[in-house]
């Protein structure tokens, strides 16, 4: 008895900040942004909406594909790096959002790749365990409230949105669909390339950590380009070694929505034909953990996945943390 995705959701707010917008605020240009990450525009959340309230619109699409009330879920996972609170967690709220009353609710926190880090523990859940037979899995993030806007290395890159799929166990024997595989990884010896500096109890909220901006996003990109690239196509070819797929069989790779060059360097890596390397970042920007399955749910309301598909998932974020996800639709 497998586990498959019976349903997809995602949102994104309503109001879209250009390169040309970007121009105005810090010394930047659209040539540079483009050339260098390939975006040229993100969303970003309103003032009063959370993450749980893009969450909530996300879930809602999904569940309406799935043809599943809330009511019926028996688990709810939510991987963000941007809560809406330290406590309660975010799926608790989203929970009572969707009146989702019988659902069991937790939050995992692996930056960009916490929505494959949800897959696979909701995977193991409902492989191992009887009692959960539909769980939701969502992947948010309201960036902008942790984006530094006078900082042009990073405030390019960043976007607000959320994405959900509903998992459902796979109990018809001709059913093709499920999750044949995955791998997830971490090395917390680059923990300090990608993070928050201050609010936690390493360094707790002071004035000079605000007065210091240490509360926004730092990275060092360059750095981060070639982990990046290493990880995620290792861990790509790992878990098609393990299905036994080839990369001709791939019918879409779906890689985090970072940057251009590097889903470009993946993809070249694997000997992917460009052509099957989905890429959506240039009008979302990176919205970590959602960026996975924002793109999952574009490319099935599109119609280009059609029953028997084969789809890998990978992504890269703080942590480190790395991971892929190989689907059959």
């Amino acid at each position: 008895m497998g586990i498959k995705i019976k349903g997809t959701g995602s949102y994104t707010p309503e109001k879209i900040l250009t390169n040309a917008d970007l121009e105005k605020m810090v010394d930047t240009n659209n040539e540079w942004i483009v050339t260098r990450t390939g975006i040229e525009e993100r969303r970003i959340a309103a003032p009063d909406q959370a993450s749980s309230d893009l969450a909530c619109k996300a879930s809602e699409k999904a569940l309406e594909m799935a043809g599943t009330t809330a009511e019926e879920l028996d688990l709810i996972i939510v991987a963000t790096i941007t809560p809406d609170k330290l406590f309660p967690s975010t799926s608790s709220i989203l929970q009572s959002k969707l009146k989702a009353v019988n659902a069991v609710c937790f939050d995992l926190q692996a930056a960009c790749s916490g929505f494959l880090y949800g897959l696979e523990c909701a995977n193991a859940l409902m492989s191992s365990n009887p009692k959960y037979t539909k769980a939701l899995i969502v992947g948010v993030e309201k960036l902008s409230g942790i984006t530094d806007w006078q900082d042009r290395n990073t405030c390019v890159l960043l976007g607000d949105g959320g994405g959900a799929v509903v998992l459902e166990k796979r109990i018809d024997k001709n059913d093709i669909g499920g999750i044949l595989a995955s791998k997830l990884g971490s090395d917390g010896n680059y923990r300090d390339i990608i993070q928050v500096p201050a609010g936690g109890s390493s360094m707790p909220t002071t004035h000079e950590t605000i007065d210091k901006r240490l509360h926004y996003m730092k990275m060092e990109g360059q750095e981060v380009f070639k982990l990046a690239v290493n990880a995620m196509s290792k861990a790509c070819k790992e878990v098609m070694e393990t299905a036994k797929v080839k990369p001709e069989d791939i019918r879409w790779l779906i890689p985090h929505q970072a940057n251009l060059r590097i889903i470009k360097a993946v993809g070249s890596k694997l000997g992917m034909n460009e052509e099957n390397v989905f890429v959506n970042l240039n009008k979302y920007g990176n919205t970590s953990a959602a960026s996975v399955v924002i793109a999952l749910d574009e490319i099935v309301r599109s119609g280009k996945i059609k029953r028997g598909d084969y789809i890998l998932l990978t992504a890269f974020g703080s942590g480190l943390t790395w991971g892929a996800t190989l689907l059959r639709w």
